[in-house]
């Protein structure tokens, strides 16, 4: 069963916007790793999986997302993106449909990482890319989410993941050709536009994790 009822409430809603605009700088460098990704990825229709109320979506140039929360999902369609009905494991599009999915702090959130990966990897053409955001489990904020998860009314359900961990999840639903890149280096109430998180290679010292993963083109 999808774990959206702390998505469904008002009040959780505007607590979860109310994040983005009290770490501007942070959701910035989040969204410069994305977008360090998507430069090299297939152009082309574009789902967001877990679309939320559409920080992610919008500024990414993806038109369309898949939501069961309809909270969230009607913050996201007054942000002018189709959002269809539906959750991760199961998703409601026809097979090959798209060039690009991207998945952003969700993948915490579904009951079964290898089908939801698997859906992505069938709603994909072939070549087609997947983008995933997530905040990394042996990391210093994914050891915080994990110490005070009792304290957050999103994180107390959550299972959190490392980022080899989500590797080997979409290699066994059939992706191949990763790239990564890394940041949030500093604890959240440190973080500024005075000084903007860098954007780097890899995994391994950042918080926030972006993954890119291929379905083969044959």
């Amino acid at each position: 069963m999808a774990r959206t009822a702390p998505f469904e409430a008002e009040a959780n809603v505007a607590r979860y916007e109310a994040w983005f605009e009290r770490h501007r700088a942070a959701y910035a460098a989040e969204l410069a790793a994305l977008r360090a990704l998507l430069a090299d990825a297939p152009e082309g229709r574009g789902v967001e999986v877990g679309v939320g109320t559409g920080r992610f979506a919008g500024p990414l140039g993806f038109r369309y997302g898949v939501e069961p929360a309809w909270a969230m999902a009607r913050l996201a369609k007054a942000r002018g993106l189709v959002v269809i009905g539906g959750v991760a494991e199961a998703l409601p599009l026809r097979a090959g449909s798209f060039q690009r999915a991207l998945l952003v702090t969700t993948i915490c959130f579904v009951d079964d990482l290898g089908k939801t990966l698997r859906e992505c990897h069938r709603a994909l053409a072939p070549g087609g890319a997947l983008l995933i955001g997530l905040v990394d489990r042996e990391s210093p904020l994914g050891r915080e989410y994990q110490r005070r998860r009792a304290e957050n009314v999103f994180y107390r359900e959550a299972t959190f993941y490392s980022t080899s961990e989500v590797v080997d999840a979409l290699e066994r639903a059939g992706f191949t050709g990763f790239a990564f890149r890394q940041t949030i280096f500093r604890p959240l109430d440190e973080i500024d536009g005075k000084a903007p998180e860098p954007v780097l290679e890899g995994f391994g010292r950042g918080s926030f994790v972006a993954i890119r993963a291929q379905k083969p083109s044959a």
